[in-house]
């Protein structure tokens, strides 16, 4: 059974992950926005997050005057794989870790390994 929020409630948990990220790492994140969808385009239906862009890792000095990147967070995949709210903040939370880890160039092996999957 998912896990009943609102739109803006779940928007605001999104902002406050956001807000749990190290200032050093946010500094870096340049030309990205996040955005909040209520499902993956895509085939993937259970798809919690995506990131598309050229990570920071592949980046060279050629890199200039491109459209932002975007990360992109489902409401609905996290809210159906949640049983209750808090499972869905943590969740949310792990999601907005694992979308900056690959704008900063970390694949989803290691990610799983660290727990960040």
């Amino acid at each position: 059974m998912a896990v009943e929020i609102s739109d803006a409630d779940f928007d605001e948990v999104v902002s406050q992950a956001l807000d749990q990220i190290p200032a050093h790492f946010m500094d870096v994140l340049d030309n990205v926005v996040v955005l909040v969808e209520d499902e993956p385009d895509g085939p993937e239906k259970d798809l919690l997050g995506l990131y598309e862009g050229v990570p920071l890792s592949e980046r060279d000095s050629q890199y200039g005057a491109v459209l932002p990147d975007h990360i992109f967070i489902y409401r609905g995949p996290l809210k159906r794989m949640c049983s209750s709210t808090e499972e869905l903040v943590d969740e949310i939370g792990i999601t907005v870790v694992h979308e900056i880890a690959h704008f900063f160039g970390i694949e989803d092996d290691h990610l799983h390994e660290t727990g960040w999957g």
